[in-house]
């Protein structure tokens, strides 16, 4: 079975690809099949150093570009992942307060006291870097990925479009940190809930769907070389099925290619419905999607 995706070592990197087309080729080496209005995307905001929100179905390949991205342009991947009730702290620095009540106790065991002992307090060694603070840090030797960002609430998004607009952070007892060249930044959404206008309008907006079949096949062989373009085919067409149906989640090109490793791991070179039957796991993750897939199995695989 063929791995799932090229090793880091064996990604050929570069600093900024020159043209579209080469950033193209570039991430097709690193396993990742972009199509020219993706490309275009990300080559503009590489250029003009502009966040770029991702937005999609779930599966669809937004938080693999990060990934991607950081490996082939040889650059620190830094995710931000979002969630509901995460706040400002838990993004971009925290105080080791355990640390520093260490700390206190060994000052005042020298009898070191006062505003002497609170300067030694406060200070990078006790410092926690959260992913804001780390990618401003690291400038444009990172990919910053903030994750989900339509999971998080509103005030912190605002925050986020305030770092995003000046890619700097105060630190009242350290001062001001900022990032000389900006590292390249990909916030994903996957529209759980619609995003304000003016972090919209900070950012370049792609929208990431289904690939074609013909597309998603070539994903497909791409990052499994071990599947057949034979087999990968009937998987593929056999997810798009999935996809008409009223299916709470809908499966996306990461359950495609699982379906089909799965399928190559165990050795099949068929996908009837004994084989989907046996294998639906892969690529149907809800119960009741499970039920209503196994009731018309004979017609998803027999087409």
């Amino acid at each position: 079975m063929g791995p799932t995706r090229p090793h880091l070592e064996e990604i050929p990197f570069v600093n900024q690809p020159g043209s579209v087309a080469e950033l193209t080729e570039t991430l097709r080496a690193g396993g990742y099949l972009a199509d020219r209005g993706l490309a275009t995307a990300v080559h503009v905001a590489l250029s003009l150093n502009r966040p770029m929100l991702l937005e999609g179905e779930v599966g669809v390949g937004k938080t693999e570009l990060a990934k991607t991205l950081a490996a082939v342009l040889g650059r620190k991947l830094i995710r931000l992942q979002c969630y509901e009730g995460i706040d400002t702290n838990q993004a971009m620095y925290e105080w080791d307060y355990a640390r520093q009540l260490l700390h206190i106790r060994a000052l005042s065991e020298r009898g070191v006291e006062g505003e002497e002992a609170v300067d030694k307090l406060f200070g990078p060694r006790f410092l926690l870097e959260r992913p804001l603070l780390e990618a401003i840090k690291a400038g444009d030797g990172a990919v910053l990925l903030i994750d989900e960002v339509d999971r998080a609430d509103d005030e912190f998004e605002a925050f986020l479009l305030e770092v995003l607009s000046d890619f700097q952070i105060s630190i009242p007892e350290v001062g001001t940190i900022r990032a000389e060249r900006p590292p390249l930044v990909l916030l994903t959404s996957n529209r759980t809930r619609e995003l304000h206008d003016a972090l919209k309008r900070r950012c370049l907006y792609h929208w990431l769907g289904y690939p074609a079949a013909q597309r998603e096949v070539e994903i497909v062989t791409v990052r499994e070389p071990s599947v057949s373009a034979e087999l990968a085919a009937k998987v593929v067409a056999a997810v798009n099925r999935l996809r008409e149906l009223d299916l709470a989640k809908p499966p996306g090109v990461a359950e495609t290619i699982d379906w089909a490793r799965t399928l190559d791991f165990l050795g099949e070179t068929e996908l009837d419905a004994e084989a989907a039957d046996l294998t639906l796991g892969s690529v149907v993750k809800d119960h009741d999607d499970a039920e209503l897939v196994r009731s018309r199995l004979d017609e998803i695989t027999s087409r």
